[in-house]
């Protein structure tokens, strides 16, 4: 536990910034998921509709750092070439 105050600051901080990096995690990976669902069930349009929505989760995470820059980049890559991959 924290013993100075501003430590307890930080501490305070750390938990209200942890819960809106939490959330914008689970809305990529709840995304993402659907995604990879359609793409297993051979849906490439329904997958190429999600995937707007799939870019822009990514890129709100990496904009508030909530994952870093070139993991959505990684993530957005690996994604779009799935797709194309089904035709």
């Amino acid at each position: 536990m924290p013993i100075t105050s501003s430590a307890k600051k930080a501490l305070r901080g750390s938990k209200k910034k942890r819960v809106f990096n939490v959330r914008r995690k689970e809305e990529v990976q709840g995304i993402v998921k659907n995604i990879k669902k359609l793409i297993k069930e051979k849906k490439g349009d329904e997958a190429k509709k999600l995937l707007a929505s799939a870019y822009k989760a990514l890129d709100k995470a990496a904009k508030s750092n909530s994952i870093k820059k070139n993991n959505a980049s990684r993530r957005k890559s690996r994604l779009a070439q799935a797709i194309k991959k089904l035709g």
